[in-house]
């Protein structure tokens, strides 16, 4: 992959989801005859601010100092993993993005998903991840994966690499947070109680992951440790307890809001209702 769309990849994605979700609210609109509701607008307005997120991290001064700085680096992370992704799965923009792709294409797809036997792997795969087990386990071992020092170090010295786990980030950080949010037609399986736990064992991947970075002696990563000027005069090891800082506060910040307003709404059930989750009519447009 060339360098220069390597670097742009996630970027590209945006720019194509952007154009393919406003296509699609455009034709819900002509097929329901009516403009869109205050839900689906609010849900539009979601998934356009994850993708600026996207934007704001990769791009601009926050991109240009990553390099740098550690600990500018993993805000990038923070934004991706708990900033776009859960305002993208809050958005459900998927009935949009398939709409306007032409009606054989996606008769083709659907049927090759569903039946065909080059769809079989594609099928057991997504069958995993799907699950909030594997959603889980995805989210987890790719986060510990690209911080151990050889991965990480390997994201600072190829665009294309960086592209990837900037991508990953995002693919399975949206899988984990549509196991607790309401994002139709996907449905979720986890009770309201269950969501809770499920969001505070993935919390607890990222805790462990700063303390590491936060009391270790010594810098992990060759590259930022070999750097001969930081913006600030900061020291190798002091960027990297600010990094650590970032992952541990701010990169909490959106799971423990999550798991006040889970416990809220888990505690205001009704006796006997068993936390269960409810799958209302999406009053969407699948067409």
């Amino acid at each position: 992959m060339p360098t220069s769309l390597a670097g742009d990849f996630p970027l590209l994605l945006v720019a194509l989801a952007l154009g393919l979700h406003i296509a699609g609210e455009r034709r819900a609109v002509a097929l329901l005859r009516r403009p869109r509701g205050r839900r689906a607008r609010w849900r539009s307005c979601s998934f356009y601010a994850g993708l600026l997120t996207i934007v704001v991290a990769l791009k601009g001064p926050i991109d240009n100092y990553a390099d740098q700085l550690f600990w500018v680096h993993m805000i990038q992370h923070v934004l991706l993993l708990t900033v776009a992704a859960p305002l993208i799965v809050l958005g459900a923009p998927w009935n949009s993005l398939w709409r306007p792709l032409p009606l054989d294409f996606r008769r083709a797809v659907a049927r090759g998903l569903a039946h065909a036997r080059w769809g079989a792997p594609l099928r057991a795969v997504g069958r995993a991840l799907r699950s909030p087990t594997g959603a889980w386990l995805a989210f987890s071992i790719n986060l510990i994966v690209w911080h151990i020092p050889v991965a990480f170090d390997l994201t600072l010295r190829h665009l294309w690499i960086h592209a990837c786990e900037h991508t990953t980030f995002l693919v399975f950080g949206v899988l984990l947070w549509a196991q607790v949010i309401e994002s139709p037609p996907l449905r979720m399986k986890l009770r309201i109680d269950h969501r809770v736990y499920y969001i505070l064992s993935s919390s607890a991947v990222g805790w462990v992951l700063s303390l590491v970075l936060a009391f270790a002696t010594h810098p992990l990563y060759p590259v930022y440790a070999h750097l001969l000027n930081r913006p600030g005069g900061i020291s190798a090891l002091g960027d990297q307890q600010l990094a650590a800082g970032v992952m541990l506060v701010p990169g909490s910040l959106t799971m423990t809001i999550f798991v006040f307003v889970g416990l809220y709404r888990w505690l205001g059930k009704p006796a006997g209702d068993g936390g269960g989750a409810p799958q209302p009519s999406t009053g969407g447009v699948s067409t």
